[in-house]
């Protein structure tokens, strides 16, 4: 069916990542785009005409998951490494490091008033975390396979979750309860998530299906049975009223949940699609899949005559109305005003000349917690998409010296930073820094930055005496346990002798 002028309209390709997209992420102002990869790189792109992309390099495996904070001064990546990072999306991309489980960590997710961090992971639990003192405050068991998602309800006061063991928890994060289950008994859900009034969730999954179920009730609303594959992620709409999927049948769905129908296919990508998100205001998404493209679409939606959407919301006053999120969903199709087909959206085969952005890259390398090393790459030249001839990175070599790589300007450079203790996770063991820097000859020395003697023997005292410290409680601690439990022996024993000599007389 000929596409109308509210249809989406695909509007730029970002390309960098050299392997699969795992995630994507607008910042709150709607002004840039993080995306996590199989390449285990973050990246961070500006919709600025011209402008240029980070990426940011810390992570030892996949990057499974990347979300902005709230207020969008953070950046949280999970990955199969095992650890979450917090990292501030700037040039300097500085990080922490949380040692958050005992197996990949799958998502990540800010509370909305960005108090609070859930992680969930292959190790079956979920875990929240405290971002003002960045510090973990308590775990949730209860799932018997992997977590693959966890979100927080719109309002904090809930989290859902799904896992691998077919079932979706709802979490009280008062008592820290699991105060509600649905089972999926033919597959799992890949990814849920809470609609933005906090009423119903919605999962995605692995069975090609998508629910939706409201949690006042307890009652599946609706159930679409669109995809042909897998369903990987889903995105609400602001409004509530649309619902986006990504699926590895290669295409995006666009539903609408007033009428309960699909009212869009999109096929921009070649290959699975694992990730999709609309942008907070709702005018834009994003999409990435296992081409390594990140896709940026307009909606259009605004472009809506929403008049005739409230007529058409007062007819469901009647009770031959179309369904919605209040009613069951439909046993079978119900018409939708002006389109009874779906309509399909091929951007290859109707945009001619669409923009495509191949931003230079700057490479910022993160501090790395767990050895005291930072990650630098020798140089490789490789061809652009333009013919250029630019440098790419390889393999790692370690050295302590703070490097960034422009990508292609090699006039620039932007020094990385080490962690900023205010970031630092409770959990994190504070590592010695080594001085001995590796001498590397194929790098040309204009692009090195060295940090200063005084200030390296200055955080190598430092941590030197945090590790100390660190020590001396772990002793303490482990003491005043044997303390305790002496002290419980010399009770049950004092007991013990109490009731004998009660007996004799």
């Amino acid at each position: 069916m000929a596409s109308s002028p509210e249809d989406p309209v695909l509007e730029r390709y970002f390309k960098g990542h050299k392997a699969a997209i795992t995630s994507v992420d607008f910042s709150p102002n709607g002004k840039q785009l993080a995306t996590g990869s199989w390449d285990t790189f973050l990246m961070l792109w500006s919709f600025r005409p011209q402008a240029r992309a980070f990426r940011y390099v810390g992570h030892k495996d996949v990057v499974t998951s990347v979300q902005f904070s709230p207020l969008g001064n953070l950046l949280a990546s999970a990955s199969r490494d095992r650890t979450i990072r917090l990292w501030i999306p700037d040039k300097r991309g500085k990080s922490s490091e949380f040692k958050a489980h005992t197996a990949p960590v799958r998502s990540v997710d800010f509370s909305a008033d960005g108090q609070f961090l859930a992680t969930a992971s292959e190790d079956k639990s979920i875990k929240v975390w405290n971002m003002y003192r960045q510090r973990f405050l308590y775990s949730l068991y209860r799932h018997t396979h992997w977590v693959r998602c966890a979100k927080f309800s719109p309002d904090g006061r809930l989290i859902v979750s799904c896992s691998e063991d077919k079932t979706i928890k709802i979490w009280d994060t008062t008592n820290k309860q699991c105060v509600n289950n649905f089972s999926d008994f033919v597959g799992f859900a890949n990814f849920v998530a809470f609609n933005p009034n906090g009423t119903c969730i919605a999962s995605a999954g692995s069975d090609h299906t998508v629910k939706i179920w409201d949690i006042r009730v307890n009652k599946l609303l609706q159930h679409y049975q669109v995809h042909s594959g897998g369903v990987n992620c889903l995105s609400f709409h602001p409004s509530g009223n649309y619902l986006i999927t990504a699926s590895s049948d290669g295409t995006l769905k666009i539903l609408d949940l007033l009428e309960g129908r699909l009212i869009y296919t999109l096929q921009g990508h070649t290959g699975p699609v694992f990730t999709v998100s609309f942008s907070k205001g709702g005018e834009l998404f994003t999409s990435g899949g296992a081409d390594a493209q990140v896709l940026l679409w307009r909606t259009n939606f605004d472009e809506l005559n929403y008049k005739d959407i409230s007529k058409r919301n007062l007819k469901r006053l009647h009770f031959d109305s179309p369904p919605h999120l209040l009613d069951i969903f439909p046993r079978t199709p119900h018409p939708h005003e002006g389109r009874i087909e779906t309509v399909e959206i091929n951007p290859k085969l109707d945009v001619i000349d669409l923009q495509t952005s191949t931003p230079p890259v700057v490479d910022i390398l993160s501090f790395d917690s767990t050895t005291g090393e930072q990650y630098q790459f020798p140089e490789k030249q490789f061809e652009d998409l333009e013919g250029r001839r630019i440098h790419a990175v390889s393999s790692p070599v370690k050295t302590t010296e703070t490097t960034v790589r422009t990508l292609p300007d090699k006039g620039e450079e932007i020094c990385g930073y080490f962690l900023n203790p205010s970031l630092m996770s409770s959990e994190c063991s504070p590592t010695v820094l080594k001085k001995k820097t590796e001498d590397i000859n194929d790098l040309p020395s204009e692009s090195q930055r060295s940090i200063p003697l005084a200030v390296t023997d200055a955080l190598e005292h430092i941590m030197e005496q945090l590790n100390v410290l660190t020590q001396t409680v772990s002793i303490l601690e482990q003491r005043l346990t044997l303390t305790e439990d002496k002290l419980k022996d010399c009770l049950e024993n004092q007991q013990k002798l109490f009731n004998a000599i009660q007996q004799k007389i």
